[in-house]
């Protein structure tokens, strides 16, 4: 008999919608939870029941414990699978599906607490012969012991939250001068994010590859490893790429690493999927980083090299079957990579974007997988991880998988919320890229002068685009003064457009060549031109002749605001062709604003202040990460608007600064 009959998913977005996915094909019934936040969301719509948390705030829904377990009693679960992040490496809630006679898909309560503290677990694995990188893990975590260690392990370091993961309180030290404030943001930022703020030291290992292991274990005593992933491809510490198998593999290494997982895995008796990770210097020495005790976000290029359904082997775990295939039965075949959507801003220093789905079509296409929890009309808001969707191919080769893949983000249609596709797509084009040479280093290295990376106008053929959809609309409404000029033949007055992208605009004159159901349109743009012909559009694709070449561009068109997809991502215009002669005067350079919706941890200053150029006023946090405000001249604090605690909206004024006599 099984050991249960329903599943509850205590997580939400893209990992809930795939778990449910293999549950509900192995004949389970499944319980999805949600915020006040998520209540029209994809992962509530695709379970069998779905029960409200609490409010959006994930301290106050998706991490209340009791919450969670009472839901699970009310629908009848008997069991619980945590997906990642929340409370998937809380011994705590381990401990109290344990305690409520509920099954945690997941390891046992004692491995969770163990591997869950970098500390700790560094302390057991140098014990258990696992190479380990030389450091600081001890108890002591005063100022005075942490900068003592620290010049006994020397320069560059890092510091690391020992509850930590994501990249969060996490910092890389150049020199002594600079650790005491790299310790007080890495604390308080664990601390925020963990609920602790201990930490560890470790030397830093200069470019090095960060290669990890997947292993498995059962109720039996059987452990398994199931190949490797490179997650090299980082920024600020956080994954972008990940790819299975990892390009500078060698058999005999994969069997070192393997076997050193295992060890690492069975030192304690480790039960379900876990993740042994590792940093690969050079000279193809390896050192133990930490251990995931749950699901990955990058587990499908470790499926789809193996075949095997990583969700399907963590049920029948937790049931207390034995692992489907043994050591010598698992079989690594072609490659796999995926991507993070993020909403996020590259551009702007990936700012994370808030806002509303107003189009998602994820690409179909051959050997494509597309992992996500969105839903068109669905509030992209800040109360939780900016990733949307991760975009995974598998191919032949390595090449034929980086080549799917970046065709794949491409071709992914997301409107009304700014995504990192451009990002994505170039990174996945790079030559150093593309020849497996990539480290942890490449993205400061290779890639920081990249295009994604800055703001960029507008290309002419846009414009055109969206000048010639906005005067159909037009003409097609005979909104404008004398609308049925926008039949006319040519020879007519051209009609003028003015675009605002950001706090740009754009001039557009537009002449009627043709008019018609396909007009024929030039624009000029500056001191270029353009001539198109629309020849369809329905409300979502437009089909449009450049320079004799047909091109389909997906759109969104809502009153003045116009939303145009391609290969560079989501463009939005607004059209200011009537705004007031003038506008608005824009904010001075001593008015800090809020970039984006979210909580404001701290205020650091007081009216009547003095304060420099570059000075620390606020921190902002939003989707998980702080974000630091910092005064834009010299001058005194003359109005704060804010206070510790308060929820605060996209461009919301927080900070006055006047500015200090010349």
């Amino acid at each position: 008999m099984p050991a249960f009959k329903k599943i509850l998913i205590a997580n939400r977005g893209e990992i809930a919608c795939r778990v449910m996915r293999t549950a509900q094909a192995l004949g389970y019934r499944t319980v999805a939870v949600y915020s006040a936040a998520d209540a029209g969301a994809r992962h509530v719509q695709l379970a069998d029941e779905a029960v409200c948390i609490g409010p959006a705030q994930v301290n106050q829904s998706y991490l209340v414990i009791d919450n969670i377990i009472a839901a699970a009693q009310k629908t009848g679960a008997d069991a619980i699978h945590p997906g990642y992040g929340f409370l998937s490496e809380n011994a705590d809630f381990a401990r109290a599906c344990e305690a409520a006679g509920i099954v945690f898909i997941g390891p046992t309560v004692e491995a969770i607490h163990l591997m869950g503290s970098k500390r700790l677990s560094k302390i057991a694995m140098l014990e258990a012969g696992v190479p380990c990188i030389p450091g600081y893990e001890g108890a002591a975590q005063d100022d005075d012991t942490l900068s003592r260690e620290a010049e006994r392990i020397g320069y560059p370091l890092m510091i690391k939250a020992s509850a930590g993961g994501g990249g969060r309180g996490m910092r890389l030290v150049h020199e002594s001068g600079e650790l005491l404030a790299q310790i007080r943001t890495a604390r308080s930022e664990a601390q925020n994010a963990f609920g602790s703020g201990e930490l560890i030291l470790e030397r830093a290992v200069i470019r090095p590859r960060h290669v990890e292991i997947q292993v498995f274990g059962d109720q039996h005593g059987s452990i398994v490893y199931l190949g490797e992933r490179d997650c090299s491809v980082q920024r600020r510490h956080q994954k972008v790429v990940e790819e299975a198998p990892c390009p500078v593999m060698t058999p005999e290494l994969r069997k070192s690493m393997g076997e050193a997982a295992v060890k690492a895995a069975a030192s304690v008796n480790y039960v379900g999927a876990g993740t042994v990770e590792f940093l690969l210097d050079q000279s193809g020495e390896f050192f133990f980083l930490e251990m995931n005790t749950r699901l990955q976000v990058e587990h499908p290029v470790t499926e789809l090299i193996t075949g095997q359904d990583l969700v399907a082997w963590q049920i029948r775990a937790a049931e207390g079957q034995p692992l489907p295939l043994k050591q010598d039965e698992i079989r690594l075949t072609g490659h796999a990579m995926e991507v993070r959507l993020y909403a996020e801003d590259s551009a702007h220093n990936f700012l994370p974007q808030t806002g509303e789905v107003l189009r998602w079509e994820p690409a179909l296409l051959d050997g494509i997988r597309i992992d996500h929890g969105l839903v068109e009309g669905q509030a992209v808001t800040p109360f939780y991880d900016p990733m949307l969707a991760k975009v995974i191919a598998y191919g032949a080769t390595r090449d034929e998988a980086r080549r799917k893949l970046a065709r794949a983000v491409e071709d992914c249609v997301l409107l009304g919320v700014n995504g990192n596709q451009r990002f994505l797509a170039n990174l996945l084009k790079h030559p150093e890229f593309a020849a497996g040479n990539a480290t942890t280093a490449f993205i400061g290295e290779h890639f920081a002068d990249d295009p994604s990376l800055t703001p960029q106008a507008p290309a002419a053929a846009e414009l055109a685009s969206a000048a010639a959809l906005l005067y159909q609309a037009s003409a097609n409404s005979r909104a404008h003064q004398g609308g049925l000029a926008g039949w006319r033949n040519a020879g007519g007055a051209p009609w003028s457009f003015v675009l605002k992208q950001g706090e740009q605009k754009h001039a557009v004159e537009l002449e009627v060549l043709e008019s018609g159901a396909q007009p024929l349109l030039r624009a000029q743009i500056g001191e270029t031109q353009v001539e198109l012909r629309l020849l369809a559009s329905d409300g979502r694709w437009a089909t449009f002749e450049l320079d004799g070449i047909r091109q389909r561009r997906a759109y969104h068109l809502a009153g003045e605001r116009l939303w145009l997809y391609g290969h560079s991502g989501n463009l939005e215009l607004t059209d200011v062709t009537h705004e007031p002669a003038g506008g608005q005067n824009a904010a001075s350079s001593g008015t800090v604003k809020a970039p984006m919706d979210g909580a404001i941890v701290e205020v650091l200053v007081s009216e009547g202040q003095q304060v420099s150029k570059g000075q620390l006023l606020v921190v902002l946090e939003a989707m998980k990460m702080e974000h630091p405000l910092k005064a834009g001249i010299d001058g005194v604090i003359r109005r704060v608007q804010v206070s510790q605690g308060d929820q605060v909206k996209n461009r919301q004024l927080l900070v006055e600064v006047e500015a200090a006599e010349a």
